[in-house]
C-alpha cells in the first residue's frame, strides 16, 4: 500500500523573494549534481496572464527552493539562473503548460524530461503526477490545493508544503519512468519528443478567438453572432486590463444570453451582467453602446455563419467530399489504434490527427513502391518524430489501396448533423 507524503523531507524552505536570496539558492543548486526538478504554479482561471506566481526547484545535494517571482521581479538572476544551468537537464511535469511562464522570466531550458509525456510514452495507465507517484515510488501526494488562487498574497504555509511536494520526489520519478523506457527500447522516443517540444514555436493567436465562445454551436443568427464577438472583444480588453480571467469578469453563459435574448434596455443589460459577477466596477455604460452598436450592424459588416478553414474539412464532411479520402481515413485510423496498442501508448502520442489526416486525403502514389516515402514526407511535414514515422508509415502504407471505408460501431450519441449511423459488420 502507497504511503502518503505530507511533507518535504528537509522541511517547507523560506520563500525567496528577493534578488539577493535568488542568488544564494542559484549557489546552493551549484553545490549539487544531476537534473534540476522544476514546476510553476499559475494563477489559471483567476488571472488573464498565464504568468508564474510559485516556482518549485529542487536538486540532488542542492536543496529545494520555492521562488515567489512576483516578489523578486525584474532580476539579472533569473539571466544568471538559466546560463548557470543551461546545459544540464530540467525535469517538468507536463512541461508545455509551464514552459511559456518559465521563458517569460529567461529560463529557456534546452535539456528537459517531461515525466508526463514520459509515462504515456513508456505505457503508464494514469500520467498525473500523484498516480505516477503512487505507482512507480509507492508514495501518495495531498493534492487538496491543486485549484487554489496562486496570486493571493501572502501564500498560505499549507500552499507551499504542497507546492514542494511537486517536486520533493520529481528527479526520483524521472530515474524510474527512464528505467520503463529503456527495458521497453523506447527511451529515443520520448527523447525526440523531448526535443520536439523546445523547438515548437509559441502559438499564433486565433484569428477570430471570440468563436469559440461556449455554447457558440448553437447560434445561427448572424446578429447574435455580431453581439457575442463584439461584447467579447470588450470584455477581452478589460479583463486584461486588470489582469483578470475573462469568465470571471462575466460567463460565456452570460455573453450567450444577451447575445440570444437581448435585453431592452439598459437597466436590463446591468442586470444581466451583475448576475453572474462579483464585480461592480465595470464600464457598463460603454458596453451597452457597444451593444446597441452590434445590435445595427447590416450586411458585410456582420460575420459570417462560419468561417472558411484553411486546412482539411473536418472528418466527417470527408464522406461527401473525398470518399476515397474518407475510406483511406477509416482503415488508417484502425491501424493507429493498432500499433497504439501494440506499443503500449495512448493513440494520440503516436500519431497527431492532423497528420494522419493528412496523409490519407491526397491521392497516394499509383506505385505501391512510392508511398512508404510519400508517407514519411507527408508525416515529418506535419511534426511527426522519426520515431513515428518509423512505426506507421508500414501500416499506413498497407491501406492506402482501401476504396470502401471501414464500418464501424457509432453510438447515437456521437453521430452529428450530416452523419449516418452506422453498424459494425465483419
Amino acid at each position: 500500500m502507497a504511503e502518503p507524503l505530507l511533507a518535504p523531507s528537509g522541511g517547507v524552505p523560506d520563500l525567496i523573494d528577493s534578488s539577493d536570496s535568488l542568488a544564494q539558492m542559484v549557489a546552493e543548486l551549484k553545490k549539487g549534481s544531476g537534473p534540476i526538478a522544476i514546476d510553476v504554479e499559475r494563477a489559471s482561471g483567476y488571472k488573464y496572464f498565464a504568468r508564474a506566481y510559485l516556482i518549485q526547484i529542487k536538486r540532488k545535494d542542492g536543496g529545494l527552493h520555492l521562488i515567489d517571482p512576483i516578489a523578486v521581479g525584474d532580476s539579472e538572476r533569473w539571466n544568471e539562473l538559466n546560463e548557470t544551468f543551461a546545459d544540464e537537464e530540467w525535469i517538468i511535469h507536463a512541461s508545455t503548460q509551464d514552459l511559456p511562464s518559465l521563458r517569460e522570466l529567461g529560463i529557456n531550458p534546452k535539456r528537459i524530461f517531461d515525466t508526463e509525456l514520459a509515462g504515456r510514452i513508456a505505457g503508464c495507465e494514469r500520467v498525473g503526477l500523484g498516480p505516477l507517484t503512487e505507482q512507480l515510488l509507492g508514495v501518495t501526494l495531498a493534492k487538496e490545493h491543486s485549484a487554489v488562487d496562486w496570486s493571493i498574497r501572502p501564500l498560505r504555509p499549507e500552499w507551499l508544503n504542497y507546492a514542494a511536494l511537486d517536486v520533493e520526489l520529481l528527479v526520483e520519478l524521472r530515474d524510474e519512468i527512464e528505467k520503463l523506457l529503456i527495458e521497453n527500447g523506447k527511451l529515443t522516443w520520448a527523447i525526440e519528443d523531448f526535443s520536439a517540444i523546445l523547438a515548437t514555436p509559441a502559438a499564433q493567436a486565433r484569428k477570430e478567438p471570440w468563436r469559440r465562445t461556449s455554447g457558440m454551436h448553437k447560434v445561427r443568427d448572424p446578429k447574435m453572432l455580431a453581439i457575442i464577438r463584439e461584447l467579447w472583444f470588450a470584455r477581452d480588453e478589460f479583463a486584461k486590463s486588470i489582469d483578470l480571467a475573462p469568465g470571471r469578469v462575466f460567463n460565456d453563459e452570460t455573453l450567450l444570453l444577451i447575445a440570444t435574448k437581448p435585453p431592452k434596455g439598459f437597466g436590463d443589460f446591468k442586470k444581466a451582467l451583475l448576475r453572474r459577477t462579483r464585480l461592480t466596477d465595470m464600464p457598463f455604460e460603454q458596453w451597452f453602446e457597444i451593444f446597441e452598436r452590434a445590435q445595427g450592424l447590416e450586411g458585410e459588416d456582420l460575420p459570417k455563419l462560419r468561417i472558411a478553414s484553411e486546412g482539411l474539412p473536418p472528418p466527417k464532411m470527408w464522406q461527401s467530399r473525398n470518399p476515397l479520402g474518407y475510406a483511406r481515413l477509416t482503415h488508417a485510423k484502425a491501424v493507429i489504434i493498432q500499433c497504439a496498442l501494440d506499443n503500449s501508448m495512448p493513440t494520440e502520442n503516436l500519431l497527431s490527427p492532423e497528420a494522419l489526416r493528412r496523409v490519407c486525403w491526397p491521392a497516394p502514389p499509383e506505385n505501391e513502391e512510392d508511398r512508404p516515402k510519400f508517407i514519411e514526407n507527408e508525416l515529418a511535414q506535419y511534426g511527426a518524430r522519426p520515431w513515428q514515422i518509423a512505426l506507421t508509415t508500414g501500416p499506413i502504407a498497407g491501406i492506402l489501396s482501401e476504396i470502401e471505408p471501414l464500418i464501424v460501431e457509432v453510438a447515437p450519441e456521437e453521430v452529428t448533423e450530416g452523419e449516418r449511423p452506422i453498424r459494425e459488420s465483419d
